[in-house]
């Protein structure tokens, strides 16, 4: 089974890179854009028998840092 885990800041929490890009959209000319923010998408193989405990927990103990980031679990097909 594919699993997909979306790993964002969690909301308050400083994105240097977003505001970077969101910096070089303005300088580039793009308008209408209030904010941008950063995260990461991490694609994983998993057997077909693996529960959602077992991904919470991958979540939770390496995928994300908890404390300043969440994450969304995504099973695909």
């Amino acid at each position: 089974m594919k699993v997909r885990v979306h790993v964002s800041l969690k909301p308050g929490v400083l994105d240097p890179q977003g505001r970077a890009v969101h910096h070089a959209l303005e300088g580039l000319g793009f308008s209408g854009v209030d904010n941008v923010r950063i995260g990461r998408t991490i694609e994983l193989d998993v057997a077909d028998s693996t529960g959602d405990e077992q991904l919470e927990k991958m979540c939770e103990q390496l995928l994300a840092n908890t404390v300043i980031e969440d994450y969304r679990i995504e099973k695909v097909g």
